[in-house]
């Protein structure tokens, strides 16, 4: 009994070590492959929210998101394609659609070593959010299957229940993460400087540079270089990245186009 007891107080003790402390952690290939919100687009087009080629236009933002990351025009473009899809579609129907898309398509495509990461700051007591463009219903999802403290996702306003098309302030992405997370560590009590964030992308610099441990996981190539103008650690989990790239990219592309046919043409025939 003695040892465990205190076994106990040690526990306690590493957990009281790091209040104050946090990580936060983007989504969209850092903690899973591609972009959650085509998934989500995905999932309407099933339940027949819209048409074949506004699925198309997502299949194809995602194929480009894949290859080559994210761009602010590419974050833009989803954005408003999904404000306009989702207006007059329920709150809950959304809720319940996030449940969907995490069991069917989100949970196979989350990056092992980067669940680890989090994992492995929530042992030691830190707090652990999901910061994303991603619809927050969506990024509560992903958080609470996850474990995860909460999440930062963008949010719809909402009238009588129903998404009105609009935003209530603006996407959830570069700049915006920063100030999101700002007003996060002021409300928790937490000190930045014994933070960290984790992010792919240039885009999210600010966000990366505001804490005093940034890390680069899956990077674009102006966050590489970021990084190692500024001595940050890099973790890389795309499987063959500096081999045969040339050949790597014909074989993903191949597989990315066909992928998505396969995916699409499933929902091909009359609508109601």
């Amino acid at each position: 009994m003695p040892e465990e007891k205190n076994a106990a107080v040690v526990a306690d003790a590493q957990l009281q070590k790091h209040t104050g402390e946090a990580a936060f952690f983007d989504v969209d290939n850092t903690l899973m492959k591609g972009a959650s919100l085509f998934h989500v687009a995905r999932k309407m087009y099933e339940r027949k929210a819209f048409t074949l080629s506004q699925a198309a236009g997502f299949a194809w933002k995602q194929f480009k998101f894949v290859m080559r990351g994210e761009t602010l025009q590419d974050v833009h473009a989803v954005r408003d394609s999904a404000l306009t899809l989702a207006a007059g579609i329920s709150v809950e129907d959304i809720k319940a659609l996030g449940e969907e898309v995490y069991d069917e398509m989100i949970e196979s495509r989350i990056w092992p070593g980067t669940k680890a990461l989090a994992e492995q700051h929530l042992r030691v007591g830190r707090k652990v959010w999901l910061v994303t463009a991603t619809p927050v219903e969506v990024a509560t999802v992903i958080a609470t299957r996850l474990g995860l403290t909460g999440a930062l996702g963008t949010v719809g306003e909402v009238s009588d229940g129903m998404y009105t098309g609009k935003l209530v302030g603006d996407i959830l992405h570069g700049p915006a993460k920063a100030v999101a997370v700002q007003l996060v560590a002021e409300r928790e009590g937490l000190d930045l400087d014994h933070c960290w964030a984790y992010s792919d992308s240039a885009n999210d610099i600010p966000l990366l540079t505001m804490v005093g441990h940034p890390v680069v996981i899956n990077p674009d190539g102006k966050l590489r270089r970021h990084a190692r103008d500024n001595n940050w650690p890099v973790y890389d989990y795309r499987a063959g990245r500096r081999a045969a790239t040339l050949g790597l990219k014909a074989a993903t592309v191949g597989g990315a186009i066909y992928g998505l046919w396969r995916g699409f043409s499933r929902f091909r025939g009359p609508r109601p």
